[in-house]
């Protein structure tokens, strides 16, 4: 019966993709790694233009990547130099993940709502993430950073099945966590840049 509803599919791939480029948003590599794991399998139908997500290489790479990049995190120093690249690759990557959704759309119009939807969702919540952990450097010595890294494994896993299993649920979700992630990451950054200017800090 939803079948019959004009435009229902475009809808659906819609939440889909806005939940896989929100779960980028948290972790660059795991939500590729799910996606490219359930097409390997089988589970979830992959379009004949993303066919490589489905692939052996893909899986195996996506794999290593994903480990390398959790474990990282967890690495003081190195958590922020990913900080500074994590933003355009989430980009990338929640741009690639939305447009998996849309491959029926001409190419123009697949990439453009990609890299605004997609992109723009992965990018804004990547970079809420970077100033929440750099003001948890400055407020906690880099003690909260590990919590802030367990949240985002976390929530990249959480949105990557619930996109899949549960599409309406993960748009919810992915909304919420952008409004989340602008308010307290605005609030992060202001914080940092205050106890910069602090003369009592220098």
């Amino acid at each position: 019966m939803l079948d019959n509803i004009p435009y229902f599919s475009y809808v659906i791939s819609t939440f889909i993709g806005i939940g896989l480029a929100a779960a980028t948003g948290f972790r660059v590599f795991l939500p590729m790694f799910i996606v490219s794991l359930s097409s390997y399998f089988n589970w979830i139908p992959m379009n004949e233009h993303f066919e490589w997500l489905a692939g052996l290489p893909a899986l195996i790479t996506t794999g290593i990547a994903t480990v390398a990049e959790i474990l990282a995190y967890y690495i003081p120093f190195i958590d922020h130099l990913l900080d500074t690249v994590s933003i355009p690759m989430a980009t990338v990557a929640g741009s690639i993940l939305f447009a998996s959704q849309f491959a029926e759309l001409g190419t123009f119009p697949q990439w453009a709502l990609a890299l605004i939807a997609g992109g723009g969702t992965a990018a804004t919540i990547s970079s809420g993430f970077a100033g929440i952990r750099a003001a948890s450097t400055a407020t906690t010595g880099g003690l909260g950073n590990s919590v802030v890294g367990t949240t985002e494994t976390a929530g990249a896993g959480l949105m990557s099945v619930l996109a899949m299993a549960a599409p309406v649920i993960a748009a919810i979700l992915a909304i919420i966590t952008l409004v989340l992630v602008i308010v307290f990451g605005r609030r992060a950054w202001k914080k940092l840049r205050g106890s910069k200017s602090d003369p009592q800090n220098l």
